[in-house]
């Protein structure tokens, strides 16, 4: 077996676990379309994507037309009404993911997530695809009023499933700053939601495939 020197490793949501930017844009198209704007295509949405979903209605407004703080009050109850209704309709589980958490959890390594997604929309999107119970801790965008990149929110997910040598698992610069800040090594995937290549992130690793993490995280 591989032997892995850390007990606990992280990972982003959006982008790196789950392709969800179908739904989000659904949803942020819905909810453009309730405030009289024209809608952004698929790949406009998925750079928009990793600061939570009020700041992706920030950003499809800034798109269609400007955004103002009244406006994006307005809208947000009916996006986020629309897609904690529709969070799975269209959201997919990136190839080799449920391998990769049984081979680590089969290495004693404690899971958890750690995404600028709210706490509840990321509990309903984890029952959906049937992960309850794979992650020993699940931080939110809002569970302690910061979000990534401050670093608090990732080094809470490594405390609260237990602690020791951990790795963070990414797909963007804004995953990668946060590894950075909490001085843990980071890995970026390169088929995530990134406004950037892949090796252009900071990452102390890339992976390609998930059935590369195990052998990229007993390299670091």
């Amino acid at each position: 077996m591989t032997a892995l020197r850390f007990r606990t490793v992280a990972f982003d949501l959006d982008g790196t676990l789950a392709d969800t930017a179908p739904d989000l844009a659904a949803a942020l198209n819905h909810t453009l379309t309730f405030l009289g704007r024209r809608t952004v295509a698929l790949g406009e949405v998925r750079g928009m994507i990793g600061h939570g979903v009020r700041a992706l209605l920030c950003n499809g407004l800034a798109a269609t037309g400007g955004a103002d703080d009244a406006t994006v009050d307005g809208g947000l109850p009916e996006m986020m009404r629309f897609y904690e209704a529709h969070i799975c309709d269209l959201t997919t589980a990136y190839p080799g993911v449920v391998d990769a958490f049984d081979t680590l959890a089969d290495r004693g390594v404690a899971l958890a997530l750690c995404t600028n997604k709210a706490e509840q929309l990321t509990h309903r999107l984890i029952d959906a695809l049937g992960w309850r119970g794979r992650f020993a801790a699940i931080v939110g965008g809002d569970t302690l009023g910061v979000s990534k990149p401050d670093p608090a929110p990732l080094h809470h997910a490594i405390a609260l499933a237990g602690g020791g040598p951990a790795a963070f698992v990414g797909d963007s610069i804004i995953d990668m700053q946060t590894a950075r800040a909490a001085a843990v090594p980071g890995v970026v995937v390169s088929f995530g939601f990134a406004d950037r290549p892949a090796d252009q992130l900071g990452a102390d690793a890339v992976i390609d495939r998930y059935d590369a993490l195990l052998s990229v995280l007993a390299a670091l």
